[in-house]
């Protein structure tokens, strides 16, 4: 199966790249795929600093080996859709998957950009080839104040038309049950699925707890700063920290959201000299882990949500205790999956102080929220996500080839037609219980031991919902039995 991955793919500094690095890995491991990276050209980064301050150079960044990358679209440009879709037809791929934010594209200061990338999903789907999108937040559960956003009417007018062009796409995928909801109801979608965000370890290592409080006990920020995610509140809070807990130390990594150059920077020169803050700047991935595993408890210090939280899965795959804000978002991510997470009052410092302390403070509540996590993230591996998309794509090979066995060439299809033109002629009969006898068998032999008819199922429960009820977690035949994946999918 050949797929092609439009996604911002490191060394790009842009969102969701890392998140479409953990995907590529996983689709590489699978040697019954060919996979092309449609990735964003790299530019200078002023909004991705390192620690010093020093913005990522284009010049600086070569590619990750082992990869086939394709950078055949710009940031920002109203040429993307275009270029992208002159290089699928190029390559002919059997699927094309998009991996998306609304901001993917271009920044909400050049809506018309924004909305010619986004359109191009259908254009793929219109030309002909297999479109997915896993689209991480959709509009309507953005709170526009807490992102700084200007002109919300009218952005949201443009936001409701793009939304309607994405699912456009033959299916999409979002990783909260009231994202799906909504989209089902505001839009009458029919083409939406319920996935899970994952954790990004294949196989996640059980974590070494003697690195943890020695000798600092370490409290870990990570995002993409200066829109919801923001620091004033934890910068607030962290020095009601130090005075119950000495030996704290609070590390803030990431880079600034590029809307927002220089946000973090301005943040570390109002803080007082003294203070254990480090500022780590634009983490590289392969120091990611030695980051988390040091770490003895993640804090999502935001002031609204935009989706599911890819450091929240991060904290799971290395079994941290979680504090966040108590966030619509955040509380259905948690209590969806399973997270052990404490939650503060949004922008209430003195409630997130008190949340941090009383994990810090205790040795075996550290342990226990650990635990609970690291089951967690081995429950929703990449490797188990990236295995159910394939089987969604190939779920669609199947239903495309029973649709092409259904086809008659076109000069016997006028020939039949007129020699059965009567439903009362005998033949017409004999012809619609043979190729209904056809079908049923095709059906039957792909309902019965459905692990047969698709690559890489195993017995990991599949997190997409197909089912139009409104609650779906898993899929379910309503007896508790294992779901069968043919069930609702119109042939």
């Amino acid at each position: 199966m050949r797929i092609c991955l439009v996604a911002t793919f490191p060394p790009s500094g842009r969102q969701l790249n890392e998140y479409a690095f953990y995907i590529a890995r996983e689709l590489q491991r699978n040697p019954d795929v060919e996979l092309i990276i449609l990735a964003d050209e790299l530019t200078d980064y002023e909004f991705a600093t390192d620690e010093n301050g020093n913005t990522l150079k284009a010049h600086q960044q070569s590619e990750l080996p082992g990869f086939n990358v394709i950078r055949c679209w710009k940031f920002n440009s109203l040429a993307t859709p275009v270029r992208l879709l002159n290089t699928i037809r190029h390559l002919k791929p059997d699927v094309v998957w998009y991996n998306l934010v609304f901001s993917s594209f271009a920044t909400p200061g050049n809506p018309f950009a924004a909305f010619a990338g986004l359109s191009a999903p259908a254009l793929t789907r219109a030309a002909g080839f297999f479109t997915h999108i896993t689209l991480h937040h959709i509009v309507e559960h953005v709170d526009f104040a807490a992102a700084g956003v200007r002109r919300e009417k009218l952005i949201r007018m443009g936001s409701d038309l793009a939304t309607k062009t994405l699912l456009k796409a033959h299916s999409v995928s979002v990783l909260l049950p009231n994202y799906r909801r909504t989209l089902i109801t505001k839009y009458s979608a029919q083409n939406v699925l319920l996935s899970t965000h994952g954790t990004f370890a294949s196989i996640p290592n059980p974590p070494d707890f003697t690195k943890r409080g020695n000798p600092d006990l370490r409290v870990l920020a990570i995002g993409h700063w200066g829109t919801y995610k923001r620091l004033e509140t934890l910068m607030e809070a962290f020095p009601a920290v130090l005075k119950e807990v000495r030996n704290a130390r609070l590390i803030v990594a990431g880079a600034n959201h590029h809307t927002k150059a220089g946000y973090w920077e301005s943040i570390r020169a109002a803080q007082p000299t003294g203070l254990p803050i480090e500022f780590r700047g634009y983490v590289s991935e392969e120091a990611i882990p030695e980051l988390f595993r040091t770490t003895s408890v993640l804090v999502l210090p935001y002031d609204s949500a935009t989706g599911s939280s890819g450091p929240a899965h991060q904290a799971c795959e290395y079994a941290l205790p979680i504090v966040c804000a108590d966030i619509a978002d955040l509380r259905e991510m948690a209590a969806n999956e399973d997270m052990a997470a404490n939650f503060y009052k949004i922008g209430n410092a003195a409630d997130l102080a008190e949340q941090l302390i009383v994990i810090l403070k205790s040795p075996e509540l550290q342990l226990r929220m650990a635990e609970c996590n690291f089951a967690a993230g081995v429950r929703m591996t990449m490797a188990s996500v990236v295995r159910n998309y394939l089987r969604w794509f190939e779920l669609n090979k199947c239903k495309k080839a029973i649709r092409n066995a259904e086809v008659f060439p076109g000069p016997l299809r006028l020939w039949l037609r007129a020699l059965w033109a009567s439903e009362a002629s005998p033949h017409w009969s004999l012809q619609t219980a043979l190729f209904a006898q056809r079908r049923n068998g095709m059906n039957d032999r792909l309902c019965s031991d459905p692990a047969e008819n698709y690559a890489h199922v195993d017995s990991v429960a599949d997190p997409f919902a197909w089912s139009q009820s409104k609650a779906p977690r898993h899929l379910s035949n309503g007896d508790g039995d294992q779901p069968n994946p043919m069930r609702n999918i119109n042939l």
